[in-house]
């Protein structure tokens, strides 16, 4: 089924003292993919910044831009009109030996790196490890997201963007996007490639069709099984027709919605808005 659905996100920084300048990048513009179509989208910003427009290495759209004046306040709206289809089944899925080929691992090394930040520790390494040697990478994939399910509870306030997936783990708490570094720090851990999605679900399972609904970024995964593969650990399901993908990356740091620096002394406080309409 194919949903069309419009979101628009407002986010930026309210200054304490009027600063010098800034100089920012914005993910926040839908990708077109095999499973999404943009069929329009804008960025605004305010002040009136220079920009320029450009896609990164792992293929997010980037508005990165600078504002060369005094301001109190930065502001910036992506409105976008995107038409979701998900495939119903996945494909066949690829093998260990076929992950194991010196090939397919240069091409994902990015993918398959362990880092600091993601690491799980060994106690979630050592349960993939024992699945992986009596299962195939799928099932691999559904057993590791299963138990992180069972251990780490969905809870605010708990974590921030540099917590480490090991903490995670001992802590047994955090949002999507922690839920997402430990389940892909595992899945690496035992050779299967893993990269991180940012987005946006609709927070209605059956929206009313032209009713906007207040809603926030999300993450999810997609692992390589011949194909990259979605899988949403948080709601323990695949991406379906509600959810919109902007950005991948190794991890969170790769796909920020909002990033940047200022010149000046004063205090910041970041606002994020979201809100998502089905259109049809």
């Amino acid at each position: 089924m194919t949903r069309q659905i419009r979101i628009v996100h407002h986010t930026g920084y309210a200054y304490r003292e009027p600063v010098l300048g800034s100089y920012n990048e914005v993910r926040m513009t839908p990708r077109t993919t095999r499973e999404q179509w943009v069929v329009s989208s804008r960025i605004d910003i305010q002040p009136s910044p220079w920009v320029l427009s450009y896609r990164d290495y792992w293929g997010t759209k980037v508005t990165s831009f600078e504002i060369r004046e005094r301001h109190s306040r930065l502001g910036v709206t992506s409105t976008a009109t995107v038409e979701v289809t998900r495939a119903a089944e996945p494909g066949p899925g690829a093998s260990w030996e076929e992950l194991a080929d010196p090939g397919l691992e240069d091409r994902m090394v990015e993918m398959l790196t362990l880092s600091e930040h993601i690491d799980p520790g060994p106690e979630l390494c050592g349960f993939a490890a024992g699945v992986a040697r009596a299962a195939s990478p799928a099932e691999t994939v559904a057993a590791v997201v299963a138990t992180i399910r069972d251990r780490v509870q969905y809870m605010t306030g708990v974590t921030h963007v540099r917590t480490r997936a090991r903490d995670v783990w001992d802590a047994r708490a955090g949002v999507c996007q922690d839920m997402v570094h430990v389940a892909i720090g595992a899945l690496r851990s035992v050779g299967i490639p893993a990269r991180y999605v940012s987005g946006y679900l609709m927070p209605a399972k059956d929206p009313v069709s032209g009713q906007a609904r207040k809603a926030e970024s999300h993450a999810w995964l997609q692992y390589w099984d011949g194909a990259w593969v979605g899988l949403d650990p948080t709601n323990d399901s695949a991406p379906g027709e509600f959810h919109v993908e902007v950005g991948v990356g190794r991890d969170y740091t790769d796909v920020p919605p909002l990033r940047g620096i200022y010149s000046g002394a004063a205090e910041s406080e970041m606002y994020v808005e979201v809100e998502m309409t089905v259109l049809e």
